[in-house]
């Protein structure tokens, strides 16, 4: 599967200042702030989107994010390899295609094409690696092979399951009891009242054909995967083992990154899945989380479509910290356009010697990925254009505009 075109990323700060400094991040399995520890290549997963609906602002957040680690580690002097899914095939989708009377194959490849656009017009750097569940049933067959070799795979009627009791350290991830896990699994599509399971929590990994749903022939029968294994199987395929970050909205810690450490773990004992695991904090809208099923969205495509500057939503995606669960709003916009207002007139004036604020913004995003910081380093500087005149310069202005650029996406005018 294609991905988007990537935004031109400036090298101007680091021929200048050299590399900067390691990054760390919340690992939610330790529950700590880590410094990570890549080799010359960072490897990066992040789980995609289930292409039913428009990318709304909640989406973004999450992409945003990882677009701040990339760009954090290619600062520090790493090669990236981001690698991210698709889930293609899969219930949500198919409802909606029996909903709405469109092919769900049709559905997929508009709702995924209008998420690359979104993710272009946001500058977000694009996956080296952007792998549809449809394309990858072959992967995920074979590391199903080797759970069963393991004999950590049941059958319950023809469908096929992971049995968490084959793995000692279930509940690595999230670090959860009983009753939150089992709550979780259930308010999140899991199936823990069907008869026949070993353990209430235990996932499909393979489910057999239903009348008129799609599926694939292969030596587990003729089905489609579940979704937990689909990411398992990309990550490693595209990845190889101990990579060092897998990453996506906080809504995801149990069950989905949990079940793919699991299984993951169980076919190849001796190595780490991921070395992290990043969480996004949940955007909300109108009181509660923004979500498809509650339909309270406010989509990157319709803002966009109603001229509103990409740059804009961007930077207002930028302005609370990304662990933090918090209320979008129009204001969340004007503060964001006033913001955006205020640096290019600052570039426009010229501005004072920049290493400062290049260490700052520099600083704030290596320490768990501070956007709020950066801002306001970058908001500092601004405050000082056109001061003392002699010390303003566009040389400055034009550091701190690839400063933006490079390390926030957000790229700036009015540096003449």
């Amino acid at each position: 599967m294609r991905s988007w075109s990537s935004p031109a990323v400036p090298t101007g700060v680091r021929d200048r200042f050299g590399d900067g400094p390691a990054v760390a991040v919340f690992d939610t399995r330790t529950g700590a702030v880590e410094t990570t520890k890549p080799g010359q290549t960072a490897r990066l997963y992040v789980c995609g989107i289930t292409p039913y609906d428009a990318t709304h602002l909640g989406h973004a957040l999450t992409y945003v994010t990882f677009d701040l680690l990339h760009r954090a580690w290619q600062a520090a002097g790493h090669d990236v390899r981001y690698v991210q899914n698709v889930t293609d095939v899969d219930d949500p989708l198919l409802t909606r295609a029996d909903e709405t009377g469109i092919d769900w194959v049709e559905l997929a490849e508009r709702e995924t094409q209008l998420f690359r656009e979104d993710m272009a017009s946001l500058a977000v750097l694009p996956p080296d690696v952007y792998a549809g569940a449809v394309e990858s049933v072959p992967l995920i067959v074979e590391l199903i092979e080797v759970l069963q070799r393991r004999g950590a795979v049941y059958q319950v009627d023809d469908d096929l399951y992971f049995e968490i009791a084959t793995d000692p350290a279930f509940g690595r991830v999230g670090n959860l009891d009983r009753a939150a896990e089992l709550a979780l699994f259930t308010e999140r599509g899991g199936d823990p009242d069907r008869p026949g399971k070993r353990d209430p929590i235990d996932c499909l990994v393979w489910q057999q054909q239903r009348p008129g749903e799609p599926a694939w022939k292969t030596v587990l029968g003729t089905g489609r995967p579940g979704w937990h294994v689909e990411c398992a199987a990309i990550a490693r395929t595209y990845l190889g083992t101990a990579f060092d970050v897998q990453g996506g909205g906080s809504d995801l810690v149990f069950p989905h990154h949990e079940m793919c450490a699991s299984e993951a773990h169980v076919a190849y004992p001796d190595v780490e899945f991921a070395m992290a695991y990043v969480h996004v904090g949940m955007l909300q809208y109108e009181g509660h989380k923004m979500s498809k099923s509650r339909g309270n969205l406010v989509l990157v495509s319709g803002l966009r479509a109603d001229g509103v500057d990409p740059r804009a939503i961007r930077l207002g995606l930028l302005s609370h910290h990304y662990r933090e669960c918090w209320e979008w709003s129009d204001q969340t916009l004007d503060e964001a356009r006033d913001r955006l207002a205020r640096w290019e007139t600052a570039l426009g004036r010229g501005g004072p010697d920049p290493v400062e604020t290049v260490h700052a913004v520099r600083s704030a995003l290596a320490d768990d990925l501070d956007a709020v910081g950066a801002l306001r380093a970058i908001d500092d500087w601004a405050s000082r254009s056109g001061g003392d005149a002699a010390a303003n310069t566009t040389a400055n202005a034009r550091v701190i505009a690839d400063l933006a650029s490079s390390s926030l996406g957000l790229t700036l005018s009015s540096v003449t």
